[in-house]
């Protein structure tokens, strides 16, 4: 069975569309690993950065906590999430069927392959877990539907859709896929069937995927 990491955008939490998306994502059939955006939370350290004047290492480290934050906020709303910090737990959550929420601080600040930058936020570190995972597929679930198959990663970077440092993270032979605010309902039934959401990301070399 296909093995998927998605992540919810911290943009959601403040949206009526989160209860969707964690309705959706709880009824999966195939097995999952959710990422947390940072959302309000990582631009609380944006803000702070800006009055106090700390180093990005700094700032790189608490935006990754601020994900942590939000995942709180998703372990919340679901018996069937469970909190996993390292691949272990992730592993062991998988087995027994449940759907582990990555609170990525322990992993991935101290990890030396991920730089400390701003370039690198929830959607790099999503990719980053996808491939130390080996999984199949990785969802992006985002507040804008402005995508479509036409895109490829480094269009989408440059309108700011995905982070400067989602490129160097994306595993080579992985389904990319994106999601916006209004595909949550869709992406019930299908993931509810054992199917893949999203709008298929074209890859160079790979020719366009349909959506499942």
């Amino acid at each position: 069975m296909r093995r998927a990491v998605v992540k919810l955008g911290g943009s959601t939490a403040s949206e009526a569309v989160l209860g969707e998306w964690i309705a959706a994502l709880a009824g999966s059939a195939l097995p999952l690993v959710i990422v947390p955006g940072g959302g309000r939370f990582a631009n609380q350290v944006r803000d702070a950065q800006e009055s106090m004047g700390f180093s990005d290492k700094a700032a790189h480290a608490m935006a990754i906590l601020a994900m942590d934050q939000f995942g709180h906020v998703i372990l919340d709303r679901h018996d069937r999430f469970v909190r996993a910090q390292s691949l272990q737990e992730m592993e062991l959550a998988l087995r027994g069927g449940k759907i582990p929420v990555w609170l990525p601080s322990a992993l991935a600040i101290p990890a030396p392959d991920v730089r400390a930058s701003w370039d690198i936020t929830s959607d790099a570190l999503a990719a980053w877990l996808a491939g130390k995972l080996g999984a199949d597929a990785l969802l992006l679930v985002k507040q804008t539907q402005a995508f479509s198959s036409a895109d490829d990663v480094a269009s989408l970077a440059a309108r700011g859709i995905v982070d400067a440092g989602f490129a160097e993270m994306l595993p080579a032979d992985i389904d990319f896929r994106l999601a916006g605010p209004g595909g949550a309902a869709k992406a019930h039934a299908q993931l509810a069937s054992g199917k893949f959401p999203g709008t298929a990301i074209y890859r160079s070399g790979t020719p366009a995927r349909k959506t499942g």
